[in-house]
């Protein structure tokens, strides 16, 4: 099957989704009004100029003039325009017409915000396109009209170093691999080469100091780094090098007062720790220790503000805190405590014009809409912010959040993190979703997420399983299930299930796994082993045939990947590790959880023949048990569904309409097998 799968095409390999059509139009209406409740709720896609404010609108970009008393908002960018070229190419690929619909993905404003660069994506494409925008001439002359001045293909990451000069990475086949530099000062535009990495397992991005001192060129494997610098202060703009590269090291630079302070795993137990270096002599025989994290505690990322570094970590019960070092004085380093329901922290970006001396961060949960809080390091001060829009009490609801750990089979603790609306004692007959993800390093996504808030308002418990190869207890915690230490995160999923189990939270027959791209790995292999466990499963962009892939080195991302899973083509013991667990080579007759797949026709990262391969498989297995072990009427035959939909999607569609109907039937097919009558909307009053 070639990635350009057509609609007609895909349909063709999706039967089996009307059972669950009408309840699917339902939970579509629910969605709606869900995600309508939680519409006004704060984020930080605004991007604050000298003398603008910027957001982003269904059809572009606009902006408001800050300085004014009642300002109008002015178009800045129409992405209307942005297509232009795309819809005739779709009509001579796929014989029809197909508009091409754009969302913003980055913004960034050049220093003195002459310019505005932006990246849009479509569903139909992995790679970003990135349009830059000339924005005045005057000091306060509107746009007369927005000149798009050039627009770049397969952008990535970029960034400002001055008014004229832009610096991006380009994405080729899944990889990052080179830096350019534009320049608009010169009569002609002109493009040059930065730097090209030629190492097929590293990934490069740019990213620029909050200070906006530096710009870094970071070069990032899964397992090392290397980090440029650009003085953006210089007139010369010559990147020059942190440390060079070396095996198992990891680190993250930042800059204070002619300092870079950098975050690397050179603490105690590879570890990460904050240490400092001049930025006259950089490499690692000058990094002097300032800050080392106590044990267990889990360093996520690093800001600097002010005069001040802060830590966002995870202490070992899994709540998240900020750790504040001052850079002068670091030794009177102190802990701000979060809500104890925190779960995901997003900082804000600091705009052109704000005190760098603040951090603006929102914290949320999946069941709890973000909140925004302001930390005042030097004043050890944290307020809750002023936006009232979607933090009212009626909106955050009445959730408990506790957090739990199961013993695994090596006798390590797992982190568990479950949401509910009673005390746990009454769980018995709840219906229960768990999550899980547990690779290359990353925490469990547990951003706020409409669709679990309706779930939870319907009686529903959620659990989040933090199991080994995510990053939740540190940098040990990926490396003690990578490559031939995978088995350890199916072990810890399972081990999950039965502590949530023998607490009396639910049980197997009203009880659904969820997860997407690698997280499939370990659902897909506990399916094989403990079917029993759960009554289904619903897998996104799914990553199941993991032997395939690791065989086959001409897939855009095999040899990167090759340091998480291993090489089974060199090392035989890679192999054999690999073919134990990996979901699609241990399908065996039995019966399995009903099961819905959501598979992208041209998603590249995971690609559908194996998606196709395994969901064939599968239903053959089950065919066969039922055919030796006639069914009866208390155990009907499972559902197996795969939903192919168009489009490069790995993490799913960019349009809301899009997003609205998988997530609908999601839930559609999670109350129909796990025979739930479907919710009933919350009615007022008459008076």
């Amino acid at each position: 099957m070639s990635l350009g799968t057509s609609n007609s095409a895909a349909e063709s390999l999706s039967p089996g989704l009307e059972r669950y059509k009408d309840l699917q139009k339902y939970f579509n209406r629910r969605l709606r009004a869900t995600y309508s409740r939680f519409s006004d709720i704060p984020d930080n896609s605004v991007v604050c100029g000298r003398h603008h404010v910027y957001f982003v609108e269904g059809d572009g970009i606009y902006r408001m003039d800050s300085r004014q008393s009642e300002p109008e908002p002015e178009q800045v960018l129409d992405l209307g325009q942005c297509s232009a070229g795309d819809e005739e190419r779709e009509v001579k690929k796929d014989r029809r017409k197909e508009k091409v619909e754009w969302t913003v993905q980055r913004v960034r404003l050049s220093p003195q915000e002459k310019h505005l660069a932006a990246t849009l994506k479509t569903c139909h494409r992995e790679e970003p396109r990135c349009v830059v925008v000339r924005l005045r001439g005057g000091a306060s002359r509107p746009l007369d009209p927005p000149q798009v001045i050039l627009t770049l293909e397969n952008v990535f990451s970029f960034e400002w170093a001055t008014d004229d000069v832009l610096l991006y990475t380009t994405l080729e086949g899944l990889r990052c691999s080179r830096v350019f530099h534009l320049d608009l000062n010169s009569t002609r535009t002109r493009i040059t080469s930065v730097l090209e990495e030629t190492q097929p397992d590293v990934f490069v991005e740019v990213a620029l100091s909050t200070d906006r001192h530096i710009l870094t060129i970071c070069c990032n494997s899964k397992t090392s780094s290397e980090v440029w610098l650009i003085d953006v202060t210089t007139p010369n703009l010559e990147p020059f090098l942190v440390q060079p590269r070396l095996p198992e090291l990891l680190y993250h630079v930042e800059h204070w007062r002619g300092w870079l302070i950098i975050l690397a795993n050179t603490g105690p137990g590879q570890e990460y720790q904050v240490l400092k270096a001049p930025l006259s002599g950089p490499s690692m025989v000058s990094w002097v220790p300032l800050y080392s994290p106590g044990p267990g505690i889990a360093v996520r990322d690093m800001e600097v503000v002010g005069d001040h570094c802060v830590l966002v970590a995870r202490v070992p019960t899994g709540e998240l805190v900020l750790t504040v070092v001052p850079l002068a004085h670091p030794k009177e380093s102190y802990t701000v405590q979060l809500p104890s329901w925190a779960c995901a922290i997003e900082t804000k970006r600091p705009g052109l014009a704000d005190h760098h001396s603040v951090l603006e961060f929102l914290i949320s949960s999946p069941v709890h809409p973000p909140v925004p809080y302001r930390l005042y390091p030097k004043d050890r001060l944290l307020l809750l912010g002023t936006e009232e829009d979607g933090t009212s009490p009626e909106n955050q609801g009445n959730y408990i959040t506790t957090r739990l750990e199961a013993r695994s089979q090596d006798d390590t603790l797992v982190p568990v993190t479950v949401f509910h609306a009673v005390p746990v004692e009454c769980l018995k007959e709840a219906p229960l979703l768990v999550h899980v993800y547990g690779a290359y390093g990353r925490d469990l996504n547990m951003e706020f997420c409409p669709e679990r808030r309706l779930l939870m308002e319907q009686g529903w418990a959620l659990a989040y399983c933090h199991i080994r190869g995510g990053g939740e207890r540190g940098l040990s915690w990926q490396r003690q299930a990578r490559v031939e230490g995978k088995q350890r995160g199916v072990e810890d999923l399972l081990a999950c299930l039965h502590h949530l189990f023998a607490l009396g939270v639910s049980s197997p027959s009203r009880t659904a796994l969820t997860s997407c791209s690698a997280g499939a790995v370990p659902v897909g292999a506990l399916c094989n082993t403990h079917p029993h466990l759960m009554q289904a499963v619903t897998l996104q962009a799914p990553f199941l045939d993991v032997l395939g892939t690791m065989e086959d080195p001409m897939l855009p991302l095999t040899v990167e990947e090759r340091e998480e899973w291993g090489d089974p083509l060199t090392n035989p013991q890679h192999r054999l590790t690999i073919a134990s667990y990996c979901p699609l080579h241990n399908i065996t007759p039995q019966r399995y959880p009903s099961m819905l797949l959501t598979a992208y026709s041209g998603d590249a990262r995971v690609p559908l023949a194996g998606v196709l391969k395994y969901t064939e498989r599968l239903k053959k297995a089950i065919h066969t048990h039922f055919t030796i072990h006639p069914v009866s009427e208390c155990e009907p035959v499972p559902n197996v569904v795969l939903n192919v939909q168009p489009g490069a999607n790995h993490l799913g569609p960019e349009d809301f309409e899009l997003m609205l109907e998988e997530s609908a039937l999601q839930l559609a097919f999670l109350y129909t097998e796990l025979g739930l009558d479907p919710p009933r909307p919350r009615r007022n009053r008459k008076r």
